[in-house]
């Protein structure tokens, strides 16, 4: 199967998925409890959209394995993984803030191969293959040019974890004093697509799971971004850096400045 119709074959399941979290979305919320942390919330609308990922990526893949965000998983046969967040922004799903979008890539050994977050509320489907560059609803896209970050608009998100807010505070000070301004949207997903397409010159975010950034940083890479890692201040999920390569270090020694 070429990565073409891999690719289709996640843009069909983001669609189906995004079709129904926009079908809730109005509703009242059935089934929300916590997770991390009595502010980290997960929905019925998650779980469900999850489990039409699993079974529409089975019927397609049935070998591959499966991370998922709300608890799918299942061992590799054939050196592919998906690697999906059903509702990345649950926080602003669950009050009806329409900024939320269903992410899915796909790796092998070389780390995300392909990548699909489709945001239901505008209809934009961002897909990229790595090596093929990245798009939105079919058209190429590329980062902003900025390069002085004292210029830039700079995209962050916040842990549900205490103690890593009260460190992301502080940084978050630096960043405010050295950029233009700050935008947190409640998605990495998105803030990724937005580095993706430009509506955003940077992101940072020190606290990030596997399903956060995966499809996302393969977009922003695609679409000419530099993205590396950022050590997180507590526990071991590491976080992401992405701007284009003029940006990229200043943004870096801001949000990792001592």
């Amino acid at each position: 199967m070429t990565n073409e119709e891999l690719l289709n074959i996640a843009v069909a399941g983001a669609k189906d998925a995004g079709r129904l979290l926009l079908e809730r979305f109005q509703a009242p919320a059935t089934g929300v409890s916590t997770k991390s942390s009595p502010t980290d919330l997960v929905s019925d609308a998650d779980r469900d959209a999850e489990a039409l990922l699993v079974e529409h990526l089975k019927a397609h893949r049935p070998n591959d394995g499966m991370l998922g965000e709300e608890g799918a998983g299942r061992a590799s046969e054939t050196g592919l993984r998906w690697v999906i967040d059903p509702l990345d922004g649950t926080v602003n799903y669950l009050y009806r803030i329409p900024v939320w979008a269903v992410s899915i890539a796909l790796e092998d050994a070389g780390g995300p191969l392909l990548a699909v977050v489709y945001d239901p509320n505008r209809d934009e489907t961002f897909t990229a293959i790595r090596g093929g560059g990245a798009s939105m609803n079919d058209h190429a896209i590329h980062v902003s040019d900025e390069g002085d970050v004292s210029q830039a608009l700079i995209a962050t998100g916040f842990s549900y974890d205490p103690a890593i807010r009260s460190h992301q505070a502080r940084v978050v000070t630096r960043v405010l004093d050295g950029a233009r301004d700050i935008r947190r949207s409640g998605s990495a997903a998105l803030d990724l697509t937005s580095i993706a397409c430009g509506r955003v010159d940077g992101f940072y975010e020190a606290h990030l799971e596997r399903w956060d950034r995966a499809a996302g940083e393969l977009l922003a890479t695609e679409a000419g971004a530099l993205v590396t890692d950022l050590k997180p201040p507590i526990g071991d999920s590491i976080g992401v850096v992405a701007a284009n390569p003029s940006l990229h270090g200043q943004l870096m020694a801001l949000v990792t400045e001592n």
